[in-house]
């Protein structure tokens, strides 16, 4: 009989919203590409919004992953954690190139995040559920 077993993954966040205003005013599009993809940065800039928060929240939720997927000196690329939002207004995060091998290494089969921004601060939760490979367990024992 094979047994398997799960546990989990924490990371969490929280940026001071002024510092990315700060690093948006300093760096402008160079830091805006190096961090973020372009379907975030269409969100966080939609209507006019100020998008500051948003950004803080979506570093805040990349630097949470990292976190829980303990990258420590693996390659990271921020583009390759994305927060995208569903139809309902929660987010969830997409997974690319060397995160998702990482998260595949890390035998992680879901990440969730939630974000929040209010005040000076945005704040970032992610939980990864792993999965123990498989033992065998044998009768009589």
């Amino acid at each position: 009989m094979a047994r398997t077993g799960s546990s989990a993954l924490l990371g969490a966040d929280v940026v001071e919203i002024a510092q990315v205003a700060r690093s948006v005013a300093t760096f402008g599009e160079r830091y805006l590409r190096r961090v973020f993809t372009r379907r975030e940065l269409a969100y966080c800039s939609a209507d006019g919004r100020d998008a500051a928060p948003h950004l803080a929240a979506r570093f805040a939720a990349k630097e949470a992953a990292a976190k829980a997927l303990r990258v420590g000196d693996a390659p990271l690329d921020w583009r390759w954690i994305e927060v995208a939002r569903r139809a309902d207004g929660s987010c969830r995060l997409r997974l690319h190139e060397g995160m998702r091998t990482l998260a595949r290494r890390r035998r992680v089969g879901a990440l969730r995040v939630s974000l929040s921004h209010d005040g000076a601060y945005a704040f970032a939760v992610v939980i990864g559920d792993t999965r123990a490979p498989g033992r065998r367990r044998t009768r009589g024992r």
